[in-house]
């Protein structure tokens, strides 16, 4: 007897600021299964503005206003395309997971509570689709006292998670995290930020050769590593921070990469800074998981990077003999992990369903995530 569906979308545009992925997901039965997948690129005057309102900029609350309706009309075009795509009317989904543009991270800071602001208009999503809408999914782990961030994990242990099986997952968007599904000291799940992913490699790319990013690293393996431009990098103390840790451009940003070559003095070709910037993420990963999943068999790599061969080989060079491989291996493509996530996250708040990630982001206890804008 065949399961009726229970359809979700979930849309995710993430630290890279390359554009909006979206998925159509089934999660009939508890399965999670990956129906369609969309994608549409940001107008690079979009992609300006997040930048802009990332590193703070003038008239910031018209300007946050104007890109929240900008890019919800872009998340109502992919939410189109997959509808188009796979036949199904707008009442046969149940909601859209929609997270928004994150602009500022600083959890914790300044009254110990401090804040995290995902750019986006549910509201007009709601309306321009006609369904249901998740979104704010980070705002109650903050105020629980957590990091508010990453909230993937979950996700990942229960697609990626296989029982008496020693998997970590990591995600290499513009920030880079892991999560480990059996972490050593018997603690459900263990999840942090490692550190930068693509946000400096794709922006170092872009300046210097006009190309969005390094297609497969072929730009960065055409480099050295520049070892006291990479050493100054690695000092940096966020590496040092136990979990639970979370960071985005807010700390590593153009700024942060012009204050490390300012103080080295060894000749800097833009391909060896390339080089260098790959190395640098190839080793915060690679460490955080010989440090804190180091009984793990198999890293499963999702996100941009794993699309990135010079990267991906790095990184296994670094973890030899533990398997190194893209989540495309365990189902699941790379650049679809993060979207089907937050239709999962979508999913639990509308059943109501509280996520523990006390030992992901500090938070105080399990909390339901996520707020809904009702058609």
């Amino acid at each position: 007897m065949s399961l009726k569906p229970e359809l979700y979308i979930g849309l995710m545009s993430g630290t890279s600021l390359d554009g909006v992925d979206g998925v159509l997901v089934d999660f009939a039965g508890d399965t999670i299964q990956v129906q369609q997948h969309a994608t549409l690129a940001f107008p690079e005057s979009l992609r300006a503005e997040f930048l802009a309102l990332n590193t703070g900029t003038t008239d910031e609350l018209h300007r946050a206003a104007l890109a929240g309706n900008a890019l919800a009309r872009l998340y109502a075009q992919v939410v189109a395309e997959l509808l188009a795509r796979s036949g199904k009317a707008t009442h046969s989904i149940v909601a859209v997971g929609a997270h928004g543009q994150t602009v500022r991270h600083r959890p914790r800071d300044f009254d110990a509570t401090g804040y995290t602001l995902q750019i986006n208009q549910p509201a007009l999503l709601s309306e321009l689709c006609g369904m249901d809408v998740v979104a704010d999914f980070r705002s109650r782990d903050l105020a629980a006292g957590g990091q508010g961030a990453p909230l993937v994990p979950p996700f990942h242990a229960a697609f990626f998670g296989t029982p008496g099986v020693n998997t970590a997952v990591l995600n290499i968007g513009g920030i880079s995290n892991l999560t480990v599904l059996r972490p050593p000291g018997g603690s459900a799940l263990l999840g942090f930020d490692c550190g930068p992913g693509n946000a400096l490699l794709d922006g170092w790319c872009a300046s210097h050769t006009g190309k969005a990013y390094d297609d497969n690293g072929s730009w960065a393996a055409s480099g050295q590593v520049l070892p006291a431009l990479l050493e100054r990098m690695l000092a940096e103390p966020f590496f040092a921070l136990a979990p639970p840790k979370s960071t985005g451009r807010d700390l590593f940003n153009r700024e942060w990469l012009d204050r490390q070559l300012a103080q080295t003095t060894s000749p800097q070709r833009p391909q060896d800074v390339q080089a260098t910037l790959t190395e640098l993420t190839a080793q915060v990963c690679a460490d955080s998981v010989l440090r804190h999943a180091p009984g793990c068999d198999t890293l499963v790599v999702c996100g941009g990077g794993a699309l990135n061969g010079c990267l991906m080989q790095r990184i296994a060079a670094r973890l030899a003999p533990k398997a190194v491989i893209s989540s495309e291996a365990r189902g699941l493509p790379p650049l679809q992990v993060e979207a089907t996530a937050f239709a999962w996250l979508a999913r639990q708040a509308v059943l109501r369903k509280p996520i523990a990630l006390e030992s992901v982001t500090g938070a105080r206890g399990a909390r339901i995530l996520g707020a809904i804008y009702h058609a």
